[in-house]
């Protein structure tokens, strides 16, 4: 195609845009609230997820060593499990190691445990973190099975059922965020069509004179694709506000937990470009199902 014809169809999408003034602010409007919907639901599912991803990492199995078990023993274990399919690393914690972190866990009242310094009843332990967190309940059971262990701790319930919730809220994400995307192709398609409804003597007006399927087509096309990109630049300005106060305001109270957002940059720019290339999408998605009916012979 010749830049010339790009150019007038540019042109005619652009005319038609400001001639159809209310359907114009009906698609674009329709296209903001939408994309606003869509984004603010990204956003809070991809710092859902990365929160989850930190405490799956932070997840690990104490595999408590039997009381009787010499250092050549100790270190035959250590093999036995770094050897398990599924395991990623393995730390030795002497008991003394152990009721140090015991003790400083209770803070000022942990001093009194110091009085078992002397006589440590606590176990050496190794700790063991899977390859994959969803298959901590498999490895800890592999672990149970080998010689000179004494307990494994996982924290078993409160473990699968973080597993589940983080399975749950990703997978529910991905129904929400599709279902919105296909509600805003209907939405757009269904407002683009009132406005190639108006216009539908001008096409056939067209077709009578020799004017092509592609060349009636490319204007609309453009059209669609104005008022998707038009339309993501006002959620895109609001995510990227309120990302940033919010962040601003939550950092201080957060501290050093694991629940941290994810920083603004460069997850407000990935993410203002998700929106503008959907709202395109959208927008020419909208446009094409619309004008397709007009143009069958």
């Amino acid at each position: 195609m010749k830049i010339k014809t790009i150019g007038r169809h540019a042109r005619e999408s652009f005319k038609s845009i400001f001639r159809n003034g209310w359907m114009t602010a009906a698609s674009i409007g329709a296209v903001t609230v939408t994309l606003l919907l869509v984004g603010v639901f990204f956003a809070i599912i991809m710092n859902l997820n990365s929160v989850a991803t930190s405490i799956e990492k932070d997840v690990s199995i104490k595999v408590l060593v039997e009381t009787t078990a010499d250092e050549n023993q100790k270190k035959a274990l250590e093999q036995q499990i770094n050897e398990l399919k599924g395991v990623e690393s393995v730390i030795y914690s002497s008991k003394e190691n152990e009721l140090n972190e015991l003790i400083e866990s209770f803070g000022e009242d942990g001093e009194v445990l110091k009085l078992y310094e002397q006589d440590n009843p606590l176990n050496d332990a190794f700790i063991v973190k899977a390859r994959n967190p969803e298959s901590t309940g498999d490895v800890a059971k592999a672990i149970q099975k080998l010689e000179f262990v004494y307990d494994v701790n996982y924290g078993q319930a409160q473990t699968e059922k973080l597993f589940q919730i983080i399975s749950i809220a990703r997978n529910v994400g991905l129904v929400l965020i599709i279902g919105l995307l296909f509600t805003a192709i209907f939405l757009i398609s269904n407002t683009i069509k009132l406005t190639i409804n108006a216009r539908r003597q001008e096409i056939e007006i067209m077709r009578l004179v020799g004017a092509t399927n592609g060349f009636i087509r490319w204007p609309f096309f453009l059209e669609g694709l104005w008022l998707g990109a038009f339309g993501s630049i006002i959620p895109i300005s609001i995510i990227a506000i309120i990302y940033k106060n919010v962040q601003s305001y939550l950092e201080p109270h957060l501290g050093s937990t694991f629940i941290q957002l994810l920083d603004f940059s460069p997850f407000v720019y990935q993410l203002s470009g998700l929106l503008l290339l959907m709202g395109c999408v959208i927008g020419v998605a909208g446009s094409l199902m619309s004008i397709r009916k007009f143009l069958k012979v």
